[in-house]
């Protein structure tokens, strides 16, 4: 048996999407209308039932196929796409670059231009404070 080969670990997928989703144990028990030893118990098991691993799948959010093919590789593109995964065309979860609405660098240039138009006006704003009481302190 090659060491270099990872099981198929279920558990410790649904273990990492819950804790990427900011949830805990407690609410994923609620969700599934079990006790929270349960829901460790299930993220401690290398297998998983179907109609269990379905119902987690919905508690979460996410589908069955993506709880698994979860890896930490596609996680992100994953949670950045949540949204369009539902019409990936069978992708389930996986990048799919024509998915991709803009250009996050361009989206960041933005930003960096809002910011820097901002602090002008900021820095505008103080000169004008400064110069009006310049004028008030002169008329006295």
């Amino acid at each position: 048996m090659s060491t270099a080969i990872k099981p198929n670990h279920i558990g410790r997928k649904i273990s990492r999407i819950r804790e990427l989703k900011d949830m805990k144990q407690e609410a994923l028990a609620q969700a599934l209308g079990t006790s929270q030893q349960t829901v460790s118990s299930i993220e401690n098991s290398e297998t998983i039932d179907e109609e269990r691993l379905i119902e987690v799948a919905k508690a979460l959010g996410v589908s069955v196929e993506a709880i698994k093919n979860f890896t930490e590789e596609n996680m992100i593109s994953y949670f950045n796409n949540f949204y369009d995964n539902s019409t990936s065309n069978g992708m389930n979860g996986i990048f799919n670059p024509s998915h991709c609405s803009f250009n996050p660098l361009d989206k960041m240039m933005e930003m960096v231009d809002e910011n820097r138009k901002l602090y002008e006006r900021l820095v505008q704003s103080e000169k004008d404070k400064i110069e009006y009481l310049e004028k008030l302190l002169k008329g006295k």
